[in-house]
C-alpha cells in the first residue's frame, strides 16, 4: 500500500464528511507536546553526552456518526541543545548510541524536521473494527517502543474482532514504517539497520543493512478470557525473514483481603527462520533460514494498596540467534528492562525484580528495576551479536501527574549497567554498554 492510496482514502473521506449534515460531524483538537533531557556519563575516558529534544504533534479526530472516524496528527522535532553526539567517541571508534535516537538518524545534520506521524480512518460496526492508513501498534514484537520524541509507526490495515465478552482477534498487515529516531515511512526491509548492525554469525561486520529484502509483516493476536486469567497468542509474520509464535497466559489470585492479590504469568515463545533470511546471500542475509529459537518467561508477584512487586525470569536458547529487528519494537520478555534489550542472542538467562509504590494522594509514583543478565561470551561471535558482556541494571524512576492538569506528566529515570564478570573487555565492549549512568527527564502533555 503506497501513501498514494492512502492520500485517495483521506480525500474521500473528508469529501464523504463534508456533504453530510453538520450535527452528524464532531471534531476533536489532538495535541501533544513532549520534552526530553537525556545524558549518558562514564566513569573512565569515554565522551560523555546529554541532550535536550522537543516535539509536537498537531492533529485532530473527525468523528461521523457512530461508524466513521478520521484522525491526523503531523509531529515537528527540534534539538533544542546538545553536545556533539553525532561526533566518534576517540576511545572506543563508536557511535553514540542513546542520545542520537532522539532524532533523524537518516539525516543526522536536521536539528528540525517533521513527518506525517498519524493518518487513518475507521471504520466500527457491531463487532467489527477496521482502520487503513499510518497509526500506532502496540503487539508483542512491533510496538510504538515510546522511549524517545516520537513513538514508531506503521501504515497498512488493521482490522479487529471482539466477537464476544470473552474473544478478541486482532490482525495487521504493515507494509511501511516509521522507525523512532527517522522522519521516513520505509518498507520492513529497509528499515533493518538503522539502529547499530554490530556483527554477524563469522564475526564480520554484518552486511544486511540496504540488503534486506522484505515486504510486509503481518500480525495476528488472538485474546482469550478465561474462568482464571488471561491467555493470549501472536504470530508475528516478518515476510523472507522469520516467524514468531507467542503465548503469553497472565492471572491475578485472591490476595489475604480484597486489596491485595498475587499475581502470576507464564509466556512461551518460539521463532524460526523463513525464505533466504532477507538475502540469499550469506553475508548480506539478516537471519539464518535455519535458525530455530524457543524462550520461555516467567513471574509471580503481588500488590496490595499502593504497592506492586514481581520477580521475572527468562530463559531462551535453540539454533542461531533469537532477532526482532530493534527498529520495530521492544521484547516482550517479562524481562525486559526500559534502556536495554536481550535481542541477538543464541542463548541468555535473565532474572528482573520490579518494585512500585504509589502515593495516591499526590499521583506519585517511585518504582525500581533491579535485573542481572547472563549472556554468551563476548568471544562466541554466533551467540552474541552484540558483543555484550554480561551484564546487570538498576533503574530508579519517579511518575508523576498532577490531580489538577491531568493532561500533563512527569517522568525522571536514572540508569546505571554494570558487567557481571570479569571478562577482558575492549573500549567498545563497554561504551555505549556498561560502567554508565543514564539520564531522563520527560515532560508530556496532551490535548484529548
Amino acid at each position: 500500500m503506497k501513501l498514494a492510496a492512502v492520500g485517495l482514502l483521506t480525500f474521500l473521506s473528508i469529501h464523504v464528511l463534508a456533504q453530510q449534515p453538520e450535527k452528524a460531524l464532531s471534531v476533536t483538537p489532538k495535541v501533544n507536546f513532549r520534552t526530553f533531557w537525556m545524558s549518558t556519563s562514564y566513569a573512565e575516558d569515554f565522551k560523555d553526552d546529554y541532550s535536550l529534544g522537543a516535539s509536537i504533534n498537531l492533529g485532530a479526530s473527525f468523528q461521523y456518526k457512530q461508524n466513521w472516524s478520521f484522525e491526523f496528527g503531523y509531529r515537528y522535532i527540534s534539538n533544542v541543545w546538545s553536545s556533539d553526539i553525532w561526533g566518534i567517541d576517540p576511545l572506543s571508534g563508536r557511535n553514540n548510541r542513546y542520545e542520537r535516537g532522539l532524532y533523524d538518524l537518516l539525516n543526522p545534520k536536521d536539528r528540525f524536521f517533521g513527518k506525517l506521524e498519524t493518518l487513518h480512518l475507521d471504520y466500527k460496526s457491531g463487532k467489527l473494527e477496521l482502520s487503513v492508513g499510518r497509526m500506532p501498534i502496540n503487539s508483542d514484537w512491533i510496538n510504538g517502543q515510546d522511549g524517545r520524541l516520537a513513538p514508531t509507526a506503521v501504515e497498512g490495515l488493521k482490522a479487529k474482532i471482539q466477537a464476544d465478552s470473552n474473544w478478541k482477534i486482532t490482525g495487521w498487515y504493515i507494509d511501511r514504517l516509521n522507525v523512532r529516531g527517522t522522519s521516513e515511512w520505509l518498507n520492513p526491509g529497509e528499515t533493518i539497520g538503522i539502529f547499530p548492525v554490530a556483527r554477524d554469525p563469522e564475526g564480520r561486520p554484518s552486511g544486511y543493512y540496504g540488503n534486506t529484502r522484505s515486504e510486509r509483516l503481518t500480525v495476528l493476536e488472538v485474546d482469550r478470557k478465561l474462568n482464571k486469567g488471561n491467555l493470549h497468542f501472536s504470530h508475528t509474520l516478518a515476510h523472507n525473514i522469520f516467524n514468531t509464535y507467542w503465548l503469553r497466559w497472565d492471572a491475578n489470585w485472591p490476595g489475604s483481603d480484597p486489596q491485595s492479590a498475587w499475581i502470576t504469568g507464564l509466556i512461551a515463545g518460539y521463532q524460526h527462520g523463513i525464505g533466504n533470511g532477507g538475502n540469499s546471500n550469506p553475508e548480506l542475509r539478516y537471519k539464518d533460514p535455519n535458525d530455530q529459537n524457543w524462550s520461555f518467561s516467567a513471574r509471580f508477584g503481588y500488590k496490595k494498596s499502593g504497592w506492586l512487586a514481581h520477580l521475572n525470569f527468562t530463559k531462551a536458547g535453540g539454533k542461531g540467534r533469537w532477532l526482532n529487528p530493534r527498529e520495530w519494537g521492544k521484547d516482550a520478555w517479562y524481562t525486559f528492562v526500559p534502556r536495554e534489550r536481550n535481542e541477538g542472542y543464541e542463548n541468555f538467562e535473565a532474572l528482573v525484580a520490579y518494585a512500585e509504590y504509589t502515593f495516591p494522594e499526590i499521583n506519585l509514583t517511585v518504582y525500581n528495576h533491579w535485573g542481572f543478565h547472563w549472556l554468551p561470551f563476548v568471544g562466541d561471535v554466533a551467540g552474541n551479536k552484540y558483543a555484550f558482556p554480561s551484564y546487570k541494571q538498576v533503574n530508579v524512576g519517579v511518575k508523576y501527574q498532577p490531580k489538577k492538569y491531568k493532561n500533563l506528566d512527569f517522568h525522571f529515570l536514572v540508569m546505571n549497567k554494570e558487567a557481571l564478570r570479569n571478562e577482558a573487555l575492549t573500549p567498545a565492549q563497554r561504551y555505549n554498554k556498561i560502567e554508565m549512568i543514564h539520564v531522563n527527564g520527560i515532560i508530556n502533555w496532551r490535548l484529548n
